[in-house]
């Protein structure tokens, strides 16, 4: 009386081959943006580059190797563009949030160690 499921299984069909082309088109441009970080982190020495561009140079090349790696293995580069903002804007206002705490909190160390030397201290000696 009740419904029966027959399911058919056909062994005879071949395995897709892997595509495995992009993942090493990827793999290499990961590569290219680390090889470029370890290059700028060994000549920043004796070229004398700015302290604060070399950083916000590693700071982009991160957020770069990220974007590939996000795009690409975790497959969201091919999702919906409403499904995309909706982890980008989140992540956005999280990395305001961290440099306006540190931006804040270097301030306010600022304010504090110039306070200190500042403050003059009168101490009255007993007769």
């Amino acid at each position: 009386m009740g419904a029966s499921h027959v399911t058919e299984v056909n062994f005879n069909k071949e395995i897709p081959k892997a595509n495995t082309k992009r993942i090493w088109v990827v793999f290499w441009i990961l590569l290219a943006i680390t090889s470029v970080e370890f290059i700028i982190a060994f000549a920043k020495g004796p070229l004398g580059w700015n302290h604060i561009f070399v950083v916000s140079v590693f700071v982009g090349l991160t957020i770069v190797k990220a974007f590939y790696i996000v795009a690409e293995f975790m497959h969201l580069g091919h999702e919906v563009k409403v499904m995309i903002w909706s982890i980008i804007l989140p992540l956005l206002f999280v990395v305001w949030f961290i440099v306006a705490m540190l931006t804040e909190g270097s301030y306010t160390h600022e304010v504090h160690e110039n306070s200190k030397m500042t403050t003059t201290v009168y101490i009255e000696k007993k007769k």
